[in-house]
């Protein structure tokens, strides 16, 4: 039974329910509070008032992550494989056991530097849930136990039923119903929470039961802070049960089911995919191979006296292990990483700073950017748009145009504004705006920031660009940010305030002239104040009667500018105060009114009306051409805001989210219609941009899981606590740098430095960019290692030698090949990159052309490297390049395709020594050797054939189909330094004696080279014709559609 119960006390709707009924759900009495007994007992129910403590994966089972990968699994079956042979050929000593053991000891260093790499970018994924706990209260002002007041009691020692008091600047403890006020008024900053770009006014009076969190106005809740006035509460959810609980659970779930980039998942395919080709592959060179490993003879017809060779069997695993090295692109995830470290340098100058590198790729193919309006879409920075003031005569009145989107007061002007000319009306104005308000503006470096409420802060500013009478303006220096607002405060001393209340809804304030006078300056909404006044403050300051025909023509003028938006705040004065005529202060006899503010009403009565401003979140400037950027790129944009319908569907038609004729009921929803909706897919598949107001937390990660379903890349912005689990849901989550808290931030994967909508759009842009650049090096790479697999595989196919070793291919994956993959980072942009549309997230990452055209290309790096290979063997010249200055020994085709039976050939078999750079090679002992040992300069010569040829091969990378003719190499400059930067590489471990060691080469004399560079560059030749064939069969296919259309329409 008491379980029951106390379940029903946490689905308990104490915002529908009267202060007494709550009181009573809860047994408990509000003069007294909790006993200490009860607290306990309610604490083995309820728990601690503290989000829970997720343990979250261990180092081990991080580590354990980083290998689940296909590419780092055949690395490290090869770096297994590679040690296991190593070890094996260790006993014979000499240069090739160090050779082989550099090969394992290098790759594997490359993936504990990934797994080190992937640990800590995991382990910073938790810091979402840490930030959330940050912004919890510590302490709270708690009743218990007979009436005792416990002043600081720790906040996690809560339990439903406490009765806590709350000040001004207090942060909320846990979830409560609101049961007194103390002050007149009690205003709480909720926005991190609800959205809302407002404070909120609070009261104790009960609500509907179906309202959504913003309209519980006699709730307040965890983690919001007080603004003003002093309340009691009840608790009536602590813990996880509080709307921040709620919102900590969906961050947890949410960091569940984080999917991979689309890269990523490409990648992932090619590894399979790769590893299907290797295995492939190494079957093949196998069974071509496989009579190596078997000796017979032949007796009376039979095979007989069958032997296996060891040794063979050995040499062709170690030949497929090579081909599993040329393969695997090892150098890709580095060059991958570097690319995107350098994409982020680039969008860090854009204002858009990247918390995880993937996500510089997924921005590029981004189809949905889900954005709040407060703060993105507007400036987050209320202003005074229109300014009315009254005229000559009762039925007429003045409006000015007031310019200016920042708490800047040197920001835009007053429109045909009468400045230093100021008459008796425009001077009321001005001091009430200055004086009834509670607000500063504060000039921090290039920024200047409101303190206070922002309607406030803006009517400070309007004060600064009316100006004062003229002369009085050289009373005060520049450096006054708000020098018109001091004077008038100077002028009008406040002596008394009568606080905002949602009933009068207006504010009034008591002040002293410097004549010694007092008079009553009240701002509030203009239909109230209307209601209040019987007089009208006309041009000249003149006072006449209030009637019929002058309120119309203000009501009107106020609805005229209500339809556009804009926040109405009215002005009215009064100098004959009755009984506060001499009011000076607390110990007057009139001061016992202000305590009550119930009497509010009937002091700001009969008073003067003098005007109105109409205020608004404007629109950033420079949004409406980014949605234009944006419809272009083919990207929809749907607006998720706490804000109310009216007002947010006027800011996205002013935008152009929606063009005029849109139909409004099939574009604009609230969060609730949405969720009440019978088909939400359909209804998001909706063409063009929507809107989703009175959006909660929950509304939004449906809104994002529901876009990922249907296969679209998301974007979602968002600066509060309630939108941190759909940032974490989103693929990229886009928290705000100013406005946001910490929690946006730490859930994010990109943070706005300005909070700017256009700063997504170029982030975009500049994504899309780097991605093309990625295709290009991932497809330089690529061709890259089917020329090395095209090597050893013809090497293998035809009986030679082993041209290249395994630690040769892992320098030219690594080291040779990175510094231009880098550059081709730097590619410029395409000037049509936002003219596109996103890429499908299933789009290849090669095609089925590119690949032929590499392949082609790849099989002339296998017969280039293996040629010149065979050619230093079986040839004293090429192309009238003398090869004979080393004294080498010449040998046939047929010798060295069967070298491996040299010790049996007839006649023997001898090799004269022979000179490379300082050392001489010679074979006296066993001229067999001469294939082993003595393939040091054929094998230079073709490791320094495929460097040249990667090199060459990377000026063809520099455009997908464009010839080197019309996008020569100099456009990337970075290109031409690292190609520079790779044959020097290539030079050290030539020419530093230890390193040629290590690689088992030697230096090359100027006429190898000269073969070299001839052997290399015809694969430039070759790659513009493919590009020109390529070009001329898209014209075709183009010209055929257009013929196909041409003949439809005819």
């Amino acid at each position: 039974m008491e379980t029951q119960k106390d379940h029903h006390r946490l689905i308990f709707p104490s915002w529908a329910q009267d202060v007494s009924d709550c009181a009573a759900e809860l047994c408990v009495s509000l003069s007294s509070g909790l006993s200490s007994a009860e607290v306990l007992r309610r604490r083995e129910i309820h728990g601690w008032n503290e989000l829970e403590k997720n343990p979250g994966q261990s180092t081990w089972s991080l580590v354990v992550d980083q290998f689940n990968d296909t590419l780092v699994r055949i690395l490290l079956v090869a770096v297994v494989v590679s040690f296991a042979l190593a070890w094996f050929d260790g006993d014979e000593g000499g240069e090739m056991s160090v050779t082989a053991f550099v090969e394992p000891l290098v790759i594997f260093l490359i993936l504990i530097v990934n797994a080190v790499v992937g640990v800590w970018q995991e382990s910073n994924a938790e810091k979402a849930l840490q930030a959330l706990k940050e912004i919890q209260s510590e302490h709270a002002c708690v009743l218990r136990d007979h009436g005792t007041v416990i002043p600081n009691l720790p906040a996690r020692e809560l339990v439903p039923g406490d009765v806590v008091q709350l000040r001004v600047g207090d942060k909320v403890p846990a979830d409560m119903r609101v049961v007194s006020l103390v002050s007149s008024t009690l205003r709480m900053e909720q926005g991190s929470l609800t959205g809302e770009s407002f404070t909120v006014n609070k009261t104790n009076r009960k609500v509907d039961f179906d309202v959504d969190i913003q309209g519980k106005e006699c709730m307040v809740f965890a983690g919001t802070t007080v603004v003003n006035g002093t309340c009691v509460c009840l608790v009536i959810q602590v813990g996880m049960n509080t709307e921040i609980g709620k919102v900590h659970s969906q961050i947890q779930e949410a960091s569940q089911v984080e999917d991979d980039t689309p890269l990523k998942k490409k990648l992932n395919e090619f590894g399979e995919a790769l590893t299907i080709i290797i295995g492939l592959i190494c079957a093949l060179v196998w069974s071509i191979n496989v009579k190596y490993f078997f000796t017979w003879e032949i007796v009376q017809g039979w095979p007989t006296n069958f032997k296996f060779s060891f040794e063979k069997c050995t040499y062709y695993f170690e030949i497929a292990v090579a081909l599993a090295v040329a393969a695997i692109p090892e150098g890709l995830p580095a060059v991958i990483t570097t690319c995107l470290a350098l994409g982020t340098r680039k969008m860090a100058q854009k204002n858009a700073l990247v918390r995880k590198l993937p996500s510089v790729e997924t921005l590029g193919c981004t189809t949905v950017i889900c954005s709040d309006k407060t703060g993105t879409l507007t400036t987050n920075q209320m202003s005074v748009a229109s300014l009315v003031a009254i005229g000559c005569q009762n039925d007429s009145l003045r409006t000015f145009k007031v310019e200016g989107t920042t708490y800047n007061p040197h920001d835009g002007m007053i429109k045909d504004f009468p400045k230093g000319k100021l008459d008796e009306n425009l001077q009321m104005i001005a001091k009430i705006a200055a004086v009834c308000n509670d607000a500063s503006i504060v000039h921090s470096g290039r920024q200047y920031l409101a303190n206070g409420i922002p309607t406030e802060a803006a009517l400070k500013v309007l004060v600064e660009k009316m100006g004062l009478l003229g002369g009085i303006d050289k009373l005060f220096t520049s450096a006054d940010t708000l020098a018109c607002s001091k004077f008038w405060s100077e002028n009008a001393q406040r002596i008394g305030t009568l606080e905002f209340d949602r009933t009068r809804k207006s504010m009034g304030v008591i002040v002293k002239s410097k004549s010694g006078s007092n008079s009553l300056l009240v701002k509030g909404a203009v239909e109230n104040l209307l209601e209040r006044s019987t007089h009208l403050q006309l041009l000249d300051g003149s006072i006449v009667d209030l009637d019929k025909v002058s309120e119309k023509l203000i009501l009107d003028t106020l609805h005229e500018m209500s339809s556009n938006t804009l926040r109405c705040l009215g002005f009215a004065y009064k100098n004959d105060l009755g009984d506060f005529a001499t009011y000076d202060g607390e110990d007057h006899p009139a001061h016992k009114l202000l305590l009550d503010p119930c009497n509010y009403s009937s002091i700001e009565s009969d008073l003067i009306f003098a005007g109105f401003a109409g205020l608004r979140d404007p629109p950033r400037d420079e949004v409406h051409k980014a949605i234009e950027n944006c419809k272009a790129a083919g990207i929809r944009v749907l607006v998720i805001t706490g804000d109310n319908k009216s007002t947010a569907e006027s800011i996205c038609h002013e935008i152009g989210i929606f063009e005029v004729d849109d139909d409004m009921s099939k574009k604009s929803f609230t969060g609730k219609e949405f969720m009440s909706s019978k088909d939400k897919k359909m209804l998001l598949r909706q063409p063009g941009g929507l809107l989703f107001s009175r959006a909660e937390p929950i509304h939004k990660q449906e809104i994002v899981k529901l876009l990922k379903e249907d296969g679209e890349v998301v974007a979602m912005t968002g600066d509060g606590v309630n939108d941190a689990p759909a940032l974490k849901l989103a693929d990229i989550g886009i928290a705000m740098g100013i406005a946001g808290t910490e929690v946006a931030k730490e859930a994010s994967d990109m943070v706005l430095a300005d909070d700017n909508f256009n700063t997504i759009v170029a982030a975009v842009g500049e994504g899309r960019s780097i991605y093309n650049n990625m295709k290009a090096f991932i497809r330089y790479m690529i061709s890259s290692n089917i020329g090395e697999v095209a090597s050893i595989f013809l090497t293998s196919a035809l009986g030679i030698p082993e041209s290249l070793i395994p630690v040769q291919l892992l320098w030219v994956n690594l080291v040779t090949d990175g510094p231009p993959a880098t550059a081709l980072g730097f590619n410029p942009p395409d000037t049509d990159v936002m003219k596109k549309p996103p890429r499908r997230s299933n789009d290849p990452l090669i095609s089925t052309w590119i690949l032929i055209r590499y392949l082609v290309i790849g099989f002339y790096v296998g017969i280039a490297t293996v040629g010149v290979f065979v050619i230093w063997y079986t040839h004293n010249s090429f192309l009238g390049i003398d090869l004979s200055g080393d004294s080498h020994t010449l040998v046939t085709y047929s010798q060295l395709s069967n070298w491996d039976k040299c010790s049996s050939w007839d006649n023997g078999f001898n090799a004269s020594s022979f000179t490379a750079g300082e050392r001489i090679f010679s074979f006296d002992s066993d001229p067999c050797e001469y294939f082993k040992s003595g393939k040091v300069k054929a094998t230079t010569l073709s490791l320094s054939v495929l460097v040249a040829i990667e090199m060459f091969n990377s000026l063809n990378a520099l455009s997908e189909d464009g010839s080197l003719l019309t996008m020569p190499p100099w456009v990337n400059p970075w290109l031409m330094l690292a190609m520079s930067m790779s044959f020097g590489l290539h030079f050290l471990i030539l020419y530093v004696p230890f390193l040629a060691q290590v690689f088992g080469i030697v230096p090359l004399s100027f006429n190898e080279w000269l073969l070299v560079l001839v052997v290399s560059f015809p694969v430039i030749l070759i790659d513009e014709v493919l590009k020109f064939i390529g070009r001329r069969c898209r014209s075709s296919a183009y010209q055929r559609r257009v013929s196909v259309k041409q003949k439809k329409e005819d």
